[in-house]
């Protein structure tokens, strides 16, 4: 790791009153300690206060007055960890940025282990909780979401919900964060072709507070992953999806007019029967299919005009 590198450490919290004061002590002297080995020159602790109905807000307050270098962020209402993150990103001056959740579960011990790793020649490296303290209905969905990650992204990675992970900061002038895709910010990367690294991480039970997962959580990032595999693939073609949907329906319903008329040939009787009706309405969908392909592609034309459909490493 190079000298003379500022840290931001990014932790969105939300009703986490009892875990605030003991989570900056514990990065303070992760921090102080990089500071001391020479790893770093400076660190930012931003805790971006996501709306918090107890008394969080006066709990980073008086640590504001203690620390310098420790900032909060405080929204008017819950907007949700994503726009929490994006907050945090716009507000980091780092080199390198760590993000971790408030609740304690996450061991900021582990920080100079994400900075090694990223030294090897990573751009992201993400924390992997192999040893989970989590409940079992908890671990149950999230072992779900991820085998069904790695099927439709086709990643090796082992865990993408652990929050704890250090990024390059031309990794975050990269993202594009709305709606709840702080889950999938490692699969955007890599779409974009950044390096992705990966270590055992330490996972603590919860010591206070509720946790803030359910069962819609998974439903909604299972939809996330949907739309993560269609914007890698066709963001900027969509024609080429839903075009392809279209010309198969009309495929299935000429195949199923040629079997209609080779049978009335046979039984010499053409009636209009459900496969007929079928066959009509696959031609109305197709169509369909097709006019949206069209919309969509003139849609992306426009937004990828001033966009780039690339990502440039290095220029010599």
């Amino acid at each position: 790791m190079e000298k003379g590198k500022l840290l931001s450490i990014i932790v969105p919290v939300f009703n986490e009153e009892g875990n605030i004061n003991k989570l900056h002590g514990e990065i303070q002297n992760a921090c102080n300690k990089m500071i001391s080995s020479g790893s770093i020159s400076e660190y930012e602790a931003i805790f971006i206060n996501d709306g918090s109905t107890d008394n969080t807000q006066k709990v980073l307050e008086d640590i504001k007055k203690k620390n310098r270098n420790f900032h909060f962020i405080e929204f008017r209402r819950n907007f949700g960890q994503t726009p929490a993150l994006k907050a945090g990103f716009d507000a980091a001056r780092g080199d390198y940025i760590v993000t971790m959740d408030g609740d304690l579960q996450n061991d900021p011990a582990d920080i100079p282990k994400l900075l090694e790793k990223l030294n090897e020649g990573y751009d992201v490296v993400s924390g992997w909780r192999w040893q989970r303290k989590d409940l079992f209905g908890k671990r149950l969905s999230s072992k779900i979401i991820n085998l069904l990650r790695k099927r439709i992204l086709k990643d090796e990675l082992h865990d993408y919900g652990c929050s704890l992970k250090i990024y390059k900061k031309e990794c975050i002038k990269d993202l594009q964060l709305f709606g709840e895709l702080h889950r999938y910010i490692i699969g955007y990367l890599s779409i974009k072709g950044y390096k992705i690294g990966e270590i055992k991480v330490a996972h603590r039970p919860r010591q206070s507070g509720r946790t803030k997962y359910g069962w819609s959580r998974a439903t909604n990032g299972f939809l996330d992953l949907l739309y993560l595999k269609f914007w890698a693939n066709f963001s900027d073609r969509p024609l080429h999806f839903f075009g392809r949907l279209g010309l198969y329906q009309w495929a299935i319903a000429i195949m199923i007019v040629i079997e209609q008329i080779i049978k009335a040939l046979i039984v010499r009787e053409l009636t209009f029967g459900p496969l007929l009706a079928l066959s009509l309405l696959l031609v109305i969908t197709g169509l369909l299919f097709v006019i949206f392909g069209f919309l969509s592609e003139m849609m992306s034309r426009i937004y990828f005009k001033d966009q780039k459909i690339y990502s440039v490493k290095r220029e010599g």
